[in-house]
């Protein structure tokens, strides 16, 4: 009966050395898991940190945009401007050559004679009528500028230099 303990014990000595066995594997596929987790973690996503910084930079490049982008559309509305207000000139010009009249025209009667195109945009960039004025040799135009308001010193004049008291 030795013999079978002895057989026993030494299949207890493997089980406890295939336990240590596994609980080694256990450990070590813990650490990996572990690993695996902090890995993750890392490459999940971005905190909300990183966002605000994200955020932050791009409200700083729109707001260089801004100060660079403004002050051309603002020009490019000026020159939009002067030059509706040089069609308008010379149809009036063609208006008063055609009909042997130094009298003033409105819009819409330059229109309906079909010197302007009725399609075409008849109003300044801000969205104001041009004002007309004639006298005997000289035809105006003007557009109250950004500012909307008659008499202004932003008041675009065609000719340049032509003033709202001429008319």
């Amino acid at each position: 009966m030795v013999c079978p303990a002895v057989s026993i014990e030494s299949s207890d000595d493997e089980e406890l050395g295939s336990n240590d066995m596994s609980m080694k594997q256990t450990l070590g596929s813990r650490q990996a898991l572990v690993q695996r987790l902090r890995r993750l973690r890392r490459t999940r996503g971005v905190t909300l940190f990183e966002v605000l910084i994200v955020v932050a930079i791009l409200a700083m490049v729109a707001g260089g945009v801004a100060v660079f982008a403004l002050p051309r559309f603002q020009d490019s509305q000026k020159k939009t401007a002067e030059s509706g207000a040089r069609t308008i000139r010379m149809a009036v010009q063609q208006w008063q050559a055609a009909n042997n009249e130094t009298s003033c025209p409105t819009i819409s009667q330059l229109i309906q004679d079909k010197q302007l195109d009725s399609g075409q945009n008849t109003n300044d960039p801000w969205g104001q009528a041009y004002n007309l004025s004639c006298t005997d040799d000289e035809v105006t135009v003007i557009s109250n500028g950004p500012d909307k308001k008659k008499g202004g010193k932003d008041d675009i004049a065609v000719p340049k230099g032509a003033t709202a008291a001429a008319e």
